[in-house]
């Protein structure tokens, strides 16, 4: 793989545009060297005329031993040759109209064998480095105020944990204030110059703790026992007796000196503990009514082992995301340089000048490649704190916290996926060539068969079409690198790719086309009067092995992406207790395309529940309580959209939001008058199913364009689009926007009652609900394709961990 390719895929997507500009470089260099074969006179011809042989040939043997020689003399001269050699290039450090330090790259001389396209490429070339400089250094000083704040949040958790565990050493006999040990082992950030002696006097500011040595006096059975569980499932007597604090040792590092000082740490005095309060957001159903009722909080800590497990989970996640961080900045540094020096490479061998030395040198001397080191110390500082305080000494486990390993694809899932896609095929030709040959279409049963069992059926038909258009879209995401497990907060490592997905929807199609198959009878049994009761009672059988595997607490069936979806289900479920994210809300919005499958769950409970199935007979429509219940459930999604939108506005004070949940509201209201004008069919309720859907539609179409997609930017560089596009094809856009209207009204039919000849009634509605879920799917990649772009504009690269302890203010005057 080229070089280029290989940088842009290792990229963090969000940062794209703070790296160097690799490929707009090369096109400058491509631009140079077709202007020096333009300029220049041909080379000469290796084969003058009158000679067969080239010149090489017909020269003097130069000899074995000759070559040795001259290898020894330049040898002996290049470092001679170094001292006077005069570089093309020199690159000064200048400040900025802003402010900021940048570098400026000048030729010596007077110029005037550098050509103007060089000129240019020297120009672009420093604007890139200096843009990515600048972003590094504002990264690094970034991670140093996290460090430091986490550096007194480890104090906190210290003393809080003392105060819980009440721990029995030497230590406690005395009190030491120990305060501020935070900031005599974490890094400050110093007001001197950029450059290597900056990087060194910060590097030097970096105390790498021993405390393996801690441990040399467990023998393997106690470190075991520590390691093999937590700290919050273990019993807490058991854990107070077990709580020994190995004695800390911090060794300061010194290039002027090779000796070591060892420093005795005593834990942190208690009196922290009255400096701090422990934060309680608002995110669970308990704290949002407490909220709401404005009960007071009690803002004394308690100390229970509960509390401490909470907090203890807190910040193993801000450590995690932490570390996270500071590799993508490890990596981002380590990908520019390189960047830099295959670019001035390029450049030598282009234009035939020694110009990479002199800038590569630059590059090394700046913040960029200077202080490399301070990253690399600060990433085994605080492996060694995850490591020592929340995995029980247990490096392994506490590296795989921080490193999660990249997923990689089993063949197994591959082989299983064709399998079952391949039995989906012959199923449905199977059913296909069953209802021809049997001539079912003509039979009397017909009709009570689509009336009862198709609207069992077609529930399994939603999901799994849902499935297959979700599968579509994650392949589509990772194609064009949306970063799509950010977006959705998926733990490393646990992220169903398009595959998986691709086999659990064809999983359950088989598993549905052979109910079907099973339940093709047509005709009642003469000698009973009915049908037969297991065949009947498949599909109910079918939903609840379907529920019984998506609460399965073992580990089977991708159990982390169940409890994920289980989790945002039940978030929005009850939306109003629970602090509205991105999965949340859109799950949520795959409910609203699902609405016929919650008529569909209806229909399964009264069917069910009335005892008809034995003769597929049953008087829902008729049963007012049916009808009732329908009138609840099918517009429920949209109730639960809506009310997330009305959370955030009381949260966030987004007036959008409060626009977004009146669009909601609409659409349940002409929801409800299309329902009411389906079973009075009075022209009253015609006219007003006419005004409330054209109103709710044209709302709802505006929004996804505008909002949703971002798209319609009439000052756009891209016509009616927005002006950065991931998708090279703008037709797709335009596509995407027409398609989008066209399904939005679909529900025209529903109002001018058309009809279809060869279609059932219940086919009718089966063809409306999957074109919904059809725009559902395009909406969808569309929709991550904004949100991707909008983080990207933001470098917004990682989620922002809440801390659990906060300090008052009087401790930053102490």
């Amino acid at each position: 793989m080229k070089f280029g390719k290989e940088f842009k895929s290792q990229m963090v997507p969000e940062w794209q545009q703070a790296y160097m500009d690799y490929e707009f470089l090369k096109n400058l260099l491509k631009d140079i060297l077709h202007h020096k074969k333009q300029t220049s006179p041909p080379p000469p011809s290796a084969n003058p005329s009158g000679l067969t042989r080239t010149l090489s040939h017909y020269r003097v043997f130069s000899g074995l031993t000759s070559v040795q020689r001259s290898i020894s003399m330049r040898s002996t001269s290049s470092s001679h040759h170094e001292d006077i050699e005069i570089h093309p290039i020199v690159v000064n450090n200048v400040k900025g109209l802003d402010g900021e330090d940048g570098y400026v790259t000048t030729y010596r001389g007077d110029g005037q064998d550098v050509g103007e396209h060089e000129l240019i490429f020297f120009s672009r070339l420093d604007t890139e480095f200096n843009k990515v400089n600048n972003f590094y250094k504002a990264k690094v000083e970034e991670v140093l105020k996290q460090a430091d704040e986490l550096d007194r949040q480890m104090n906190a958790l210290i003393a809080f944990r003392i105060k819980v565990d009440k721990p029995t050493h030497t230590w406690f006999e005395t009190v030491v204030d120990v305060d501020h040990l935070a900031s005599t082992t974490s890094i400050s950030t110093s007001n001197s110059s950029s450059g290597r002696g900056r990087s060194k006097r910060m590097a030097e500011q970096m105390h790498k703790i021993d405390e393996d040595r801690s441990l040399r006096g467990t023998t393997s059975e106690e470190s075991e026992e520590l390691s093999s569980g937590d700290h919050c499932t273990r019993d807490e007597t058991k854990h107070s007796s077990r709580q020994v604090v190995p004695e800390v040792r911090i060794s300061t590092s010194s290039k002027s000196s090779t000796d070591s000082e060892l420093i005795s740490v005593r834990p942190p005095s208690l009196e922290i503990l009255k400096r701090v309060t422990v934060n309680k957001p608002a995110d669970t159903p308990l704290s949002t009514i407490k909220n709401v009722l404005k009960v007071p909080v009690d803002p004394h800590l308690k100390f229970t082992t509960e509390n401490l497990c909470k907090v203890e989970d807190q910040l193993k996640k801000a450590f995690a995301e932490f570390h996270h961080k500071l590799r993508h900045l490890k990596s981002y540094s380590f990908l520019n340089i390189l960047a830099f020096s295959k670019i001035m490479k390029k450049h030598d061998k282009i234009t035939s000048r020694n110009a990479s030395k002199s800038y590569l040198k630059m590059v090394d001397n700046s913040y960029l490649g200077s202080s490399d080191e301070v990253i690399s110390k600060l990433l085994d500082r605080v492996e060694t704190t995850f490591i020592r305080h929340f995995a029980n000494a247990n490096r392994k486990k506490g590296l795989n916290t921080l490193r999660p390993r990249v997923k990689k694809e089993k063949h197994k899932v591959t082989a299983s996926l064709g399998f079952f896609a391949g039995c989906t095929v012959a199923l449905i030709f199977a059913l296909v060539m069953s209802v021809r040959t049997r001539k079912i279409v003509e039979k009397d049963g017909y009709g009570q068969y689509m009336e009862t069992m198709f609207p069992l059926y077609s529930f399994f038909g939603f999901i799994v079409l849902h499935m297959l258009f979700y599968a579509g879209n994650i392949y589509f995401w990772k194609k064009y690198k949306i970063n799509y497990q950010f977006i959705f907060g998926f733990k490393a490592g646990t992220e169903l790719g398009y595959r998986e997905v691709l086999l659990l929807s064809f999983g359950l199609s088989v598993l549905a086309l052979a109910s079907v198959h099973a339940n093709l009878d047509m005709d009642i049994d003469p000698k009973t009067n009915d049908y037969k009761h297991f065949t009947e009672l498949i599909p109910l059988i079918l939903v609840i092995l379907i529920f019984a595997i998506m609460i399965c607490p073992f580990n089977i069936i991708y159990r982390s992406s169940r409890y994920f979806f289980l989790t945002c289900a039940i978030h929005t479920f009850f939306s109003l207790l629970y602090k509205v994210v991105l999965p949340d809300f859109f799950v949520a919005d795959q409910f609203t395309s699902q609405v016929q499958s919650f008529r569909n769950i209806a229909f399964y409970i009264c069917y069910y529940s009335s005892g008809g199935y034995k003769l597929r007979a049953h008087d829902c429509n008729k049963n007012t309580t049916f009808v009732v219940f329908t009138y609840i459930l099918g517009p429920l999604p949209f109730w639960w959209r809506m009310l997330q939108c009305v959370r955030r506005f009381l949260e966030e004070k987004d007036a959008l939001q409060g626009w977004n949940s009146l669009k909601y509201f609409a659409i349940v209201v002409s929801f409800a008058t299309r329902t009411a004008y389906g079973r009075s069919n009075s022209s009253e309720w015609y006219i007003i199913a006419w005004i409330t859907s054209i109103v709710a539609g044209t709302v709802a179409t505006y929004w996804d364009i505008v909002y949703d997609w971002g798209l319609l930017n009439r000052k756009s560089t891209n016509p009616w689009l927005r002006d950065k596009l991931i998708v090279p094809y703008k037709s797709v856009y335009y596509a995407a926007i027409a398609l989008n209207v066209l399904l939005r009204f679909s529900w025209i039919q529903m109002v001018l009652d058309l009809e279809v000849p060869f279609l059932h009634e219940q086919s009718m509605i089966t063809v409306i609900a999957v074109l919904e879920i059809v725009r559902r799917g395009v909406w969808n990649f569309f929709r991550l394709e904004n949100e991707h772009l909008n983080n990207v504009g933001k470098y917004r690269a990682f989620k922002s961990v809440p801390l659990p302890f906060n300090y008052e203010d009087n401790e930053d005057n102490d």
